[in-house]
């Protein structure tokens, strides 16, 4: 967690001690610490940041848990407080090309547990017809005239090292909207440096453009292959990078 210095519990407060910790871990979702969606830490690690046992933590959560402020399943606890998630500052979001610029595009992201396109499979070192997280999107204007498709396939480590992915599988019914713009973002907080190389090319002629994104990790690991297509005459596709000042 983001913050190091322990509550105290204040001493004069008449409800129970997981009643007061509770509250304490309420206000950290309310503020931000732990951002809408994101999975807490462990049990362990709260009762250390609480100065409280592990069960303490316990009772705390299924308080908040029977209120409806986080959920819990095998991969463990997450806020559920309404509210957007904070995006970190640079990060790009996911996927690339995001969106058209016409303010009035509608966009749709779902994702399937699927054997990815053979070229994907081969990119991403998995074996033939092993399946994984496929993720579509979809971004069009209410006219037709800009319209932009993506397939990502995600690779078998960055499920493995990136619970916000690995959770999704899950829920992988090609139906259910998908939020992953922090995708990226949920891949350098597990401790991934990212490595984005993107190969652009027009097809169809002029009137189309394919921008292939393959992204590794520090160790040449693939952690995700897109493919974007850009159906637009008059649509502009924009990278917008953010670098930090050096020292």
């Amino acid at each position: 967690m983001a913050r190091t210095t322990p509550h105290e519990p204040a001493q004069l407060d008449d409800r129970p001690l997981y009643g007061r910790i509770a509250a304490l871990l309420l206000d950290e979702l309310r503020d931000g610490t732990i951002p809408p969606g994101e999975r807490l830490p462990g049990e362990r690690h709260l009762a250390a940041h609480f100065h409280v046992s592990r069960e303490t933590v316990r009772q705390a959560l299924e308080l908040l848990r029977r209120s409806g402020l986080v959920t819990t399943d095998r991969r463990g606890s997450h806020a559920t407080l309404p509210g957007r998630p904070v995006e970190a500052q640079g990060t790009p979001a996911f996927p690339l090309g995001v969106r058209s610029a016409d303010p009035s595009a509608v966009d749709r992201a779902t994702v399937t547990w699927e054997a990815p396109p053979p070229e994907h499979a081969r990119e991403l070192g998995l074996a033939p017809h092993r399946p994984t997280l496929v993720h579509r999107y979809r971004s069009a204007t209410p006219d037709g005239r800009a319209l932009r498709t993506a397939v990502t396939s995600f690779s078998a480590v960055a499920l493995a090292e990136v619970a916000e992915l690995a959770r999704y599988r899950g829920r992988a019914d090609g139906a259910t909207p998908a939020e992953l713009r922090r995708a990226y973002d949920w891949m350098r907080k597990a401790g991934l440096s990212l490595h984005h190389r993107d190969a652009i090319r027009q097809v169809d002629g002029a009137s189309s453009v394919r921008v292939t994104r393959r992204v590794q990790d520090q160790y040449a690991r693939p952690l995700e292959i897109t493919d974007l297509v850009v159906h637009a005459e008059r649509d502009t596709l924009v990278y917008e990078f953010t670098l930090p000042a050096a020292g």
